[in-house]
């Protein structure tokens, strides 16, 4: 997998529709002393690219985790419409929301993609944990607790709201956040990792860029993740300016929330 940097608008707002977009990569090898960023330019023609956006939901059940994705909302629909316009093929992936879009053009259209014939054997899986070469890498945070960093009152007051909104305060997300525009005659809409592969494949799209949250947890772990597409062969950029974690500081390392966020960017580099 790779992670870039403040990918966004500068790799996209010179270019006309169609034309291929020039980027840096970063990647993380082991040495003998640690570890070494490495930076490779990249340059990825729009039509063989998707830009998946990862369980970006109108809600949370951590107060925290909302405001965190309110701050991104901007930038995450002004990268996607960007990317839109140049060419690129966006999937909104907010999962266990279907039922919200079950009559959108956007998700009858990856719905009615074919299946694919050369479906990886657990596409419909999650890949939820580490596999050996991420334990030998040395997984960065301690999430065993759900990662909320809200204090006992954030969390008994966010409830309290979330009940007042009419919604499950274990899993209040009912969308994809509504400052993302859905383009109801060229995105897909999907949280089917057979569905996602299946369009991509599809098209011929062999590059993949992955915005959304969390990190640790959906980013990494669903049917259409990180994991999985990386090892099925798609070349991945996670953009990591438009991405969180699901951390408390309270638990390892005992650090903030956005030192918690890098050190799992750098485990996924």
């Amino acid at each position: 997998m790779r992670t870039l940097l403040l990918l966004a608008l500068t790799a996209f707002a010179s270019l006309r529709a169609g034309e291929a977009f020039q980027f840096p990569a970063r990647t993380r090898v082991v040495t003998s002393t640690g570890t070494e960023v490495r930076v490779a330019p990249q340059q990825w023609e729009p039509a063989k690219t998707a830009l998946i956006v990862c369980d970006f939901w109108d809600s949370h059940h951590c107060a925290n985790a909302v405001k965190r994705v309110n701050e991104m909302a901007p930038r995450m629909a002004e990268v996607v419409q960007t990317a839109r316009e140049r060419g690129v093929l966006i999937i909104h992936a907010p999962s266990d929301c279907m039922k919200t879009y079950e009559n959108h053009p956007a998700r009858k259209r990856a719905q009615e993609t074919p299946v694919a014939a050369n479906l990886p054997p657990k596409i419909a899986d999650w890949l939820l944990w580490k596999d050996a070469a991420e334990e030998q890498a040395g997984y960065p945070i301690d999430a065993s607790d759900g990662g909320s960093d809200d204090t006992p009152e954030e969390d008994a007051a966010w409830k309290e709201e979330l009940k007042r909104q009419g919604r499950n305060p274990g899993n209040p997300w009912q969308g994809e956040h509504p400052a993302v525009s859905i383009d109801a005659e060229r995105d897909l809409i999907s949280d089917k990792g057979v569905e996602i592969w299946s369009a991509l494949e599809a098209r011929g799209i062999t590059q993949v860029l992955f915005a959304g949250v969390h990190a640790n947890m959906c980013v990494c772990g669903r049917p259409f993740g990180l994991r999985q597409l990386s090892r099925n062969g798609k070349n991945i950029v996670l953009l990591r300016d438009l991405t969180d974690t699901m951390y408390n500081p309270a638990k390892k390392p005992f650090v903030s929330h956005y030192r918690g966020t890098e050190l799992m960017l750098a485990h996924i580099e």
